[in-house]
């Protein structure tokens, strides 16, 4: 039975699957700080913060570099909404679940959507993608980077020159990729990325990082309308308006610019969450976080194929923090994944799709990217595998793991 009359007292979870992550302790504490409000100084001064750091992290010179109030889909569909005029064409390479979501996004904001699909566990290459873009001649290429759904990390640095090309604006999802992986918004030529904090960032879902390169803003401006009782006298809208009010970028960015046009109500606890996410990045250095993750990475899948389990997808372009393990025949999903949690207190994750049933997914992410989140996870999943009459390798996992470390 539960009991909404006692305080909340979550059961300690080691959170190892595709995310959301255990959030950094230090992030908790900013997150308990206390409340002011959304005008005074100091709160206009951790916006402007928060917006330099994040140009840090996103790897940027973009002015409009701020958080989009709600969970990394916010972001995402503030970005879309905000591109996207009905009507217009869009291109979306699908190689996983994410992909599916950018193109349903997409429809809902009226675009004609046309969708380039190679089977989940594989990644596209760049002639494939500009064979596409001169086929149908979209507004807008709409790319995830990282799905988690599949593991598959799709490379980016060559499809900017690609739509210059073609005079296309180039939007990516970097929800899962973020901060663990290589992502260079400015030498890339991406236009506007958006992110979460509960992957790599090591924070709580609910705050959704978004940098808008001057090429995007100006389209997004160009469709500008300001709300009636705060518009200046005579102020005109531009364009065909923006289809969602809250999620209308071009009103945020008057609320994050120095005009501070009120929107709404800053999430003030998600952003100071948000800027300690940043600040603890640059201080370990993008570099070294990338690296990490990599590194935490190769010991779990090190790990997993030492204990004889195999791996899907196309391991040349894995995401570094996340892995896919095909479940051995005859284990159950459900049942496995629920004795990890209950006798070892270990979430992994399943999938969604063709893949729903028949892998797990590992994460090694954020502060859970360390070597005894790693060796720990293995070892329990080995101990619940023979439980289940799996054959694996004794200390196959560990012993795999170690090594990468050695």
């Amino acid at each position: 039975m539960t009991d909404p009359t006692r305080q909340i007292d979550p059961p300690p979870r080691l959170l190892m699957g595709p995310g959301p992550i255990n959030a950094d302790p230090r992030v908790l504490r900013a997150m308990s700080a206390q409340l002011v409000g959304q005008f005074d100084p100091a709160m206009t001064a951790y916006m402007n913060e928060t917006m330099a750091l994040y140009r840090a992290v996103f790897r940027t010179e973009n002015e409009h570099t701020l958080l989009v109030d709600g969970t990394s889909r916010a972001g995402i569909e503030a970005a879309l909404v905000s591109l996207i005029e009905p009507g217009d064409r869009v291109l979306v390479p699908v190689f996983g679940r994410f992909g599916h979501l950018l193109v349903e996004i997409a429809e809902r904001c009226g675009a004609e959507v046309h969708t380039l699909e190679v089977p989940w566990g594989e990644v596209f290459a760049a002639e494939q993608i500009e064979a596409a873009v001169a086929a149908t001649r979209p507004r807008v290429l709409a790319v995830v980077q990282g799905d988690t759904s599949t593991t598959m990390c799709q490379p980016l640095a060559d499809l900017s020159e690609i739509c210059r090309r073609h005079d296309v604006l180039l939007y990516c999802d970097a929800t899962a990729s973020l901060g663990g992986n290589e992502l260079a918004t400015d030498a890339w030529g991406l236009d506007l990325v958006t992110a979460g904090l509960q992957k790599c960032l090591g924070g709580p879902s609910g705050s959704a990082p978004t940098t808008i390169s001057p090429r995007a803003a100006a389209v997004i401006e160009g469709r500008r309308h300001v709300e009636a009782g705060i518009r200046e006298d005579g102020e005109q809208g531009r364009g065909t308006r923006i289809a969602s009010n809250y999620l209308d970028l071009a009103q945020v960015m008057d609320y994050w610019g120095p005009r501070r046009l009120n929107h709404h109500t800053e999430a003030t606890t998600m952003l100071y969450g948000a800027r300690e996410c940043a600040r603890l990045l640059l201080e370990e250095g993008l570099e070294a976080a990338v690296a990490r993750h990599a590194l935490h990475g190769r010991a779990m899948l090190a790990g997993v194929q030492g204990l004889g389990l195999r791996v899907f997808g196309d391991l040349a372009h894995k995401m570094h923090n996340v892995v896919a393990v095909e479940i051995p025949d005859g284990v159950g999903d459900d049942r496995t994944r629920a004795a990890l949690l209950e006798d070892f207190g270990i979430e992994i994750g399943t999938s969604f799709g063709p893949l729903h049933g028949r892998v797990w997914r590992i994460g090694t992410m954020g502060v859970n990217a360390r070597r005894d989140a790693v060796l720990t996870t293995l070892a329990a999943l080995e101990q619940v595998l023979r439980g289940a009459g799996v054959a694996v390798t004794p200390g196959g996992g560990v012993g795999a793991a170690r090594e990468v470390y050695a």
